[in-house]
């Protein structure tokens, strides 16, 4: 377990605050190019994040909250990623429902990807992290972020993470994050950069 020294403002997302930790990065991935290439509407997302959210990160791994305003999902390389069979059908049907049967072969195989290209060394894994529209700006980012990258490096534990946002290459680098490689989400698809971070 990582010892994570969370400062004022942001606490532990438990399993009950699935749909909340879901619902604030889906908001903030609405516009994210790979993510509209992959599920055509923010609604199809958010569908997705929920179905996640609630079978993985916030009942295996490690979520974080800002209030309403910010969130994060992450879990360690060795937690399984895998989903029920219920949970299979949750995700098929809601992206289905908001994006229809292209979205879901898209995510698919964008899921596939994406495993392929998952480091094998130990590491903490960041699957979102997000902020919502009217509080960027105002440090929740780093206040998110921060905490767990120290308890990493106490740990000696690196972090890994797709960056599907070219906008957000400067963030995660000034964390510590390095550019590993470029990966389509799809044929067609934008790129994902692979970026890892080494323990300090």
């Amino acid at each position: 377990m990582l010892d994570v020294r969370l400062p004022d403002g942001i606490g532990v997302a438990g399993p009950k605050d699935w749909r909340l930790v879901a619902d604030i990065t889906a908001e903030a991935f609405a516009e994210d190019p790979v993510n509209r290439w992959v599920f055509g509407s923010p609604k199809a997302i958010r569908a997705c994040f929920r179905v996640l959210a609630r079978e993985v990160y916030a009942k295996r791994g490690m979520c974080h909250l800002a209030g309403d305003h910010g969130a994060t999902m992450w879990a360690r390389s060795d937690v399984p990623d895998t989903l029920s069979g219920l949970g299979n059908l949750a995700l098929a049907l809601g992206v289905m429902r908001h994006g229809g049967k292209r979205a879901l072969d898209r995510a698919m195989v964008a899921g596939e990807r994406m495993a392929k290209a998952h480091p094998k060394e130990p590491h903490m894994y960041l699957f979102t992290i997000g902020v919502r529209e009217a509080a960027r700006g105002t440090g929740q980012g780093h206040a998110l972020m921060a905490p767990v990258l120290e308890a990493c490096d106490r740990a000696g534990l690196a972090c890994y993470l797709e960056n599907s946002n070219p906008e957000n290459f400067g963030f995660y680098g000034a964390h510590g994050f390095e550019h590993m490689a470029h990966f389509d989400a799809g044929e067609g698809g934008p790129p994902l950069q692979a970026m890892w971070r080494k323990a300090r």
